[in-house]
């Protein structure tokens, strides 16, 4: 049973942590994104990507939280009861992607607002801004598949 808390602990950490950097990054670019639309609300569409584009650390944080869920048979088929040692193997796995993805998260949304500072004063520069973004999404890709490649890895 023991087992089980602690994998348990391990899917909710990826999502919450994933989640929360991804409120923060893209409560940073929505700020960015209103002040400008304040004055120019015709930058709408520019914009959205910058927005949304931190969100998918929590995108990624809940599909491995689900992962996990699925593969203790918690959703479907007969729960199964990892040993400790097991369920300490899942937390661990779940750690890439729950710190990566709070780190990345929150500084995504930094590059992001201030990519939304460039949008707002040259037109058409919102690729431009867009790239910065992604180029940290990077490492939450690299989290998230890490966590992947360690679930598949470990069996229960």
């Amino acid at each position: 049973m023991e087992g089980m808390v602690v994998a348990i602990l391990g899917a909710s950490l990826s999502v919450f942590m994933a989640g929360i950097g991804s409120a923060i990054g893209i409560g940073l670019a929505g700020q960015a994104a209103s002040g400008v639309l304040s004055e120019n609300p015709d930058k709408f569409g520019e914009m959205i990507l910058l927005v949304a584009l931190p969100g998918t650390q929590g995108i990624y944080g809940f599909a491995v939280g689900l992962w996990l869920i699925i593969k203790l048979g918690l959703l479907f088929g007969q729960p199964i009861s990892p040993t400790l040692y097991q369920g300490l193997q899942l937390l661990g796995a779940c750690l890439p992607i729950a710190f990566a993805g709070l780190v990345s998260g929150i500084h995504q949304g930094k590059v992001c607002a201030a990519g939304i500072g460039v949008v707002a004063k040259q037109e058409g520069k919102a690729i431009l801004a867009v790239m910065y973004g992604v180029l940290v999404e990077t490492y939450a890709l690299l989290g998230f598949v890490a966590s992947i490649l360690l679930l598949i890895g470990i069996k229960i």
